[in-house]
């Protein structure tokens, strides 16, 4: 028992410790935005856009105090880099220094490695946005054996929900999805002694996803997951033949959240026999999601921010008479990951993946087709951030209306 306990701790924090990296950079990603340090940047006649000069970027982390020194600044930029948060421009240089070399957050070039772990924590926070914000939230100050636990919800009632608001098909699938976000410590029993179960339970969020994380924490967190990997391996190898039994993994209490979210895009190889919510795009402010079903961690996907297009094609191309392209009409019925395809572009946008097995592909959306319409409403003249925007914000029924090449 001990030795399973210890194995589901370590990769509880693992986990948890994830969880935080992605918090904490996508915070950061979002300041620097704010702060015009991430910008279109030229050098050697080419224009990167998106990006950040290292040594302009130490410098804000010392003056905003995230880091005491630049050594300390450049190990937590290394930590982020680490974990495919950032990376160089051309990734000719995987280790994060301090000079005039040019840094990109995967976010914003659509490279974000798109794994297990992530699609659950980002659908939590999708769920935790939901019922924390409402006038009349169902999370409310509710008696279980006699104590009073504030937030709380019976798993009964979650699951109405999810099933109410179309996030989940089934309760089958609810039940899922939610054992899903309690292995992954998102949610807990108030007592910490059952797992999910559709009942009278109570369970309540054990994630804050609104608390700013500094990134002076994840570093000082490494060095004692460090220290602590260490007794656990010695623990383990001391009891290497002893029975076990799976033991239901202890909730942290202290988390923080992922305020805003992935927009995976561009993939351009995929490994095979990859669930093909690896390619869900269309990712702004909670979305893409996990299937219930899939709990074990998929492998993870490069992806590369190459252009399908063979040549770049104007809004008055497209609109011209005699322009050698089709419109069609497509329905893309989300699902409980999402819609499975990838946009990208300004002015058209364009599609630049489709999942093999997405509702996307059965709708017949196909790469190099140009985005005209969404839900009725012209985007002919947007870029793919505010038509993800769009698409995100509307009904999980997707109207598209496209233009694709003639013969394609």
């Amino acid at each position: 028992m001990e030795k399973m306990g210890s194995s589901i701790n370590r990769k509880s924090m693992a986990r948890l410790h994830k969880a935080k990296v992605m918090i904490a950079g996508e915070q950061l990603r979002l300041r620097l935005h704010d702060g015009k340090l991430i910008k279109d940047r030229r050098y050697h006649l080419r224009t990167y856009p998106n990006c950040f000069v290292a040594q302009e970027l130490t410098d804000w982390l010392i003056s905003n105090k995230e880091a005491p020194d630049r050594a300390t600044a450049v190990c937590l930029m290394q930590h982020l880099m680490d974990h495919d948060i950032v990376h160089h421009v051309c990734d000719k240089h995987p280790i994060f220094k301090n000079a005039k070399l040019l840094y990109r957050f995967r976010k914003d070039d659509g490279t974000f490695p798109f794994n297990t772990e992530v699609k659950v924590f980002i659908r939590g926070q999708r769920l935790y946005e939901h019922l924390i914000t409402g006038r009349d939230s169902i999370l409310q100050l509710r008696e279980e054996q006699g104590v009073a636990y504030q937030r709380s919800i019976p798993g009964c009632q979650l699951m109405d929900w999810l099933l109410q608001n179309g996030e989940t098909e089934s309760r089958r699938q609810g039940l899922e999805f939610c054992r899903a976000l309690l292995e992954h410590g998102i949610i807990q029993h108030v007592s910490k002694k059952y797992d999910f179960f559709d009942s009278r339970l109570l369970y309540q969020f054990c994630i804050n996803f609104r608390r700013r994380r500094h990134l002076s924490e994840l570093l000082n967190e490494t060095e004692r997951d460090k220290k602590e990997g260490a007794s656990v391996h010695a623990l383990e190898d001391n009891h290497a033949d002893s029975p076990f039994v799976l033991p239901k993994i202890p909730p942290q209490e202290e988390r923080s959240g992922f305020q805003s979210a992935v927009q995976p895009n561009k993939p351009l190889k995929m490994i095979p026999n990859v669930h093909q919510a690896i390619l869900n795009s269309l990712q702004l402010h909670a979305s893409g999601y996990l299937p219930p079903a899939t709990l074990s961690s998929a492998p993870v996907v490069r992806c590369n921010p190459k252009s399908v297009l063979k040549r770049n094609v104007t809004c008055e191309e497209l609109l011209s008479p005699g322009a050698p392209f089709i419109k069609r009409v497509l329905t893309v019925m989300g699902d409980a990951v999402g819609w499975g395809f990838v946009i990208r572009g300004v002015a058209p946008v364009y599609v630049q993946a489709v999942d093999p097995g997405s509702p996307a592909a059965a709708a017949g959306v196909k790469v190099c087709q140009f985005v005209c319409q969404v839900n009725g409403r012209s985007v002919l003249h947007l870029d793919y951030l505010q038509v993800t925007r769009l698409v995100m914000t509307g009904p999980r029924t997707v109207v598209l209306e496209v233009m694709e090449p003639l013969g394609s």
